[in-house]
């Protein structure tokens, strides 16, 4: 048979893709952890596999059985022996693929949440550095990957080369010289598939890139579609959209080409083969005369050897296509964690809450530092707002301070205490966090404020919601505190958001607060409900403001002026307003020197 010999230069190419680190990693990460299930399959399997081989032995007796229809006890043996074949060959089956599916499925959920907890395992330079459409891709589609890689490697790796053994043995002692006739073809189909693998590895590679693509243009069009509509960019969209479906749909058609080749190629040699056999069989060579029964075991065993054989000949191709999109996969995985606890973590210990950079440098990924050298103290009790031009190291004082990045050089400290050796989880317990960008989960209004103190009561969400001024229109809604405010709160106006963004932190009543522009989706009526609820939640707490409109600062207790990541000036807002530097120089740009620190205006924060 022809696919046979090729099987075998297909089988020491499995061997040696089996060979390669991430092979076996992938073994070690899927059958391992389902070792049990896949024993179960590969016995059955096996299983099949020599049923399957009995099938093609016993058409001798059968044959023979209905030409000699006066031995009625030897008929209705061959009728009782095939029954009880097929019927362990079709149980045997049956736990086979259900196996296969169960330790499948697992390996699928196993990975993917691996996947999820890595990423979590990441520092906030992760996500800004890596596009959320290729996260989504590596977590569905390579980990899918995995699994169809290891059912390959075991149903053709396993299931069809024992199989193949079997009716190769069948065929061997039924006709020996036939046998060899039959297998002597392969080695050209091997010289054709083997200048296909390279492609195939490329455009596999390629292929992920476009789905990545889709996705992506997916994404902007969900979370940017108000844009979209009102600068009319539909048709710029949909241009996007249609050249990379069409990248994909090509790219698609190419590896399909690819993998088209080994079947029908296979199945032309084998119909050379087979010519060949039917030729030499009609042949007196001489010897032992051949039975009816023996030609017909013979060639059944041929045909049967087929299909597995033709699954052989496209594992290397097939294997190729998939290990790209493993890799994907653990590239991720392969990620050092670069936001852990030290390993002697102790808990922040409680005290009045005083938060100081001690000479922090820290630059994003560019290595150009954003903060060349800041030594800042924020007194415990005391609200310092923190003011200057875009890209002034604002923001990231903020993310220093909640522990989102480690600084380069100097330390972050909260009550002396060095924020790399404290646990996140008492850390967190002592900050809350307002920004301008509001998120919310998909999930309940009261789950959503609720998840700042996952034990809090619903009187305790409620009483929140009350204090940001969020009850009424909470309760005006058709659920109530019930309602699901979709993806990223859309259902939801940016006042609203912000109201409830605001009750999740006033639940937290945490001693260190964050706040962002706090009020900035709030329109005049409800910026005033809420100050004097934010003027009260601030009292005798450490808050630092990050203000971009300087009337909502101009009470603070101090202000302190940044500029290229370094202070250039700090004090009250009479006090920098008098001095007549940068502070003065923004504060005219606002407002032209018409409002001053006594206007009233300062009582916002």
């Amino acid at each position: 048979m022809a696919q046979s010999t090729s099987d075998s230069d297909n089988a020491r190419g499995l061997a040696r893709l089996i060979g390669t680190n991430l092979f076996r990693r992938l073994i070690a990460d899927g059958i391992r952890s389902q070792a049990g299930t896949y024993g179960i399959a590969i016995a059955a399997m096996v299983v099949v596999a020599l049923t399957s081989a009995a099938t093609a032995w016993v058409m001798e007796g059968i044959v023979d059985a209905m030409t000699d229809t006066g031995n009625r006890a030897r008929v209705w043996g061959v009728a009782g022996l095939v029954a009880v074949i097929f019927t362990i060959k079709g149980v045997a089956s049956y736990v086979q693929a259900v196996a296969m599916k169960r330790a499948g499925n697992r390996i699928v959920a196993r990975q993917q949440l691996r996947l999820y907890l890595k990423m979590l395992r990441q520092g906030v330079a992760f996500f800004d550095g890596t596009e959320s459409s290729n996260l989504l891709m590596r977590v569905t589609n390579s980990a899918q990957a995995a699994r169809e890689m290891i059912n390959l490697f075991v149903t053709t790796g396993v299931k069809d080369v024992l199989t193949l053994i079997g009716l190769v043995a069948v065929m061997v002692y039924q006709q020996p010289l036939l046998s060899f006739v039959a297998l002597i073809i392969g080695p050209i189909a091997m010289l054709i598939l083997r200048r296909l693998l390279g492609k195939v590895r490329a455009m596999a590679r390629a292929e992920t890139t476009s789905l990545a693509e889709i996705i992506r243009i997916i994404q902007e069009t969900s979370g940017g579609i108000r844009v979209i509509k009102v600068f009319g960019l539909e048709d710029r969209m949909i241009d996007e959209m249609r050249r990379a479906v069409a990248q994909v749909e090509r790219r698609a058609n190419s590896i399909a080409r690819l993998e088209a080749i080994p079947s029908p190629l296979m199945e032309m040699l084998s119909g050379f083969a087979i010519a060949a056999v039917v030729l030499i069989s009609s042949v007196d060579l001489g010897g032992e005369p051949t039975s009816a029964g023996q030609l017909m075991s013979f060639v059944t065993a041929l045909l049967m050897a087929y299909e597995p054989a033709k699954r052989l000949s496209r594992i290397r191709i097939q294997a190729e296509n998939l290990m790209t999109r493993v890799q994907l996969m653990f590239d991720i995985l392969d990620q050092p964690d670069t936001m852990l606890e030290a390993p002697d973590a102790v808990e922040l210990q409680p005290g009045p809450g005083e938060v100081r950079l001690d000479h922090v440098r820290f630059g994003y990924r560019d290595g150009r530092p954003v903060i060349p050298d800041l030594t800042l103290t924020f007194e415990p009790g005391k609200t310092t707002a923190l003011v200057g031009p875009s890209g002034s190291g604002k923001s990231t004082v903020f993310n220093l301070v909640m522990r989102l990045y480690d600084p380069d050089a100097g330390a972050v400290l909260i009550d002396g205490q060095d924020l790399r050796r404290v646990t996140f989880a008492s850390l967190r317990r002592r900050i809350s966090f307002v920004g301008q960008d509001t998120f919310l989960f998909s999930t309940t209004i009261m789950e959503n404020i609720r998840c700042a103190r996952p034990e809090a009561t619903d009187d305790e969400v409620i009483a929140a919601a009350r204090a940001a001024h969020a009850h009424d229109f909470i309760m005006a809604l058709p659920d109530g505190y019930q309602t699901q405010v979709g993806e990223r709160g859309n259902f939801l106006s940016g006042g609203q958001r912000q109201r409830i963004s605001i009750a999740r932190t006033i639940l937290r009543d945490a001693e260190i607060l964050l706040l962002d522009e706090a009020t900035s989706a709030l329109d005049a009526s409800s910026e005033a409900a809420i100050r004097d609820t934010l003027q009260e939640i601030t009292q005798g707490r450490t808050t630092i403001v990050i203000a971009h409109r300087l009337s909502t600062i101009l009470q603070a207790d101090r202000i302190v002026v940044l500029n290229d990541g370094q202070i250039v000036e700090y004090g009250t807002a009479a006090e920098l307003l008098e001095r007549g530097g940068l502070f003065r120089q923004l504060y005219d740009q606002q407002f032209g020197g018409m409002i001053l620190p006594d206007s009233g205006a300062g009582d916002d924060l």
